[in-house]
């Protein structure tokens, strides 16, 4: 980050703790979710549940030993630094709002694309970039692991 977000040590503490309570908010929410996967009584020995549950256990556990001894944390981003964070954020859920109605390639286009321009790429090194990303991935999913992706219903999918 950049020096002007830089935290006094009474307010790094309340970051910590006000992002260990962020993570503990995900595991709890991620263990419920784990915990109400419907499955097939002979699907394997320990069904579906366990891994999120074990997952959502340890996170848990970490966010909670981190919210009782938080380390240093720099303060929260503002001006065009808060900008940058929150555009990659941004960027995810438009790419998955995305992907039903204009297809897996566009989605991952446009989150690659809008990723490197929020990194200070070149616009041709970012549109270079995006179009071999979206390509490379097509590719590995449609024909390596013969995975049926969205072409998208605006593209006649």
């Amino acid at each position: 980050m950049s020096d002007e977000s830089h935290a006094s040590p009474g307010a790094s503490r309340m970051i910590g703790r006000g992002a260990a309570l962020c993570l503990l908010a995900l595991a709890i929410t991620y263990g419920i979710g784990g915990s109400v996967i419907e499955y097939a009584f002979s699907s394997d020995p320990l069904g579906p549940r366990a891994f999120p549950v074990a997952l959502a256990t340890v996170l848990g556990l970490l966010a909670v030993w981190y919210f009782l001894s938080p380390g240093p944390a720099e303060g929260f981003p503002s001006g065009a630094l808060l900008v940058r964070v929150l555009s990659v954020p941004v960027l995810l859920v438009v790419s998955v709002a995305l992907f039903e109605p204009a297809g897996f390639a566009v989605s991952i286009f446009i989150l690659t694309l809008g990723t490197a321009l929020t990194f200070a790429a070149p616009p041709s090194k970012a549109l270079a970039g995006a179009a071999g990303h979206a390509a490379l991935w097509w590719f590995v999913f449609s024909y390596l692991l013969e995975v049926h992706l969205p072409v998208g219903a605006l593209f006649g999918g």
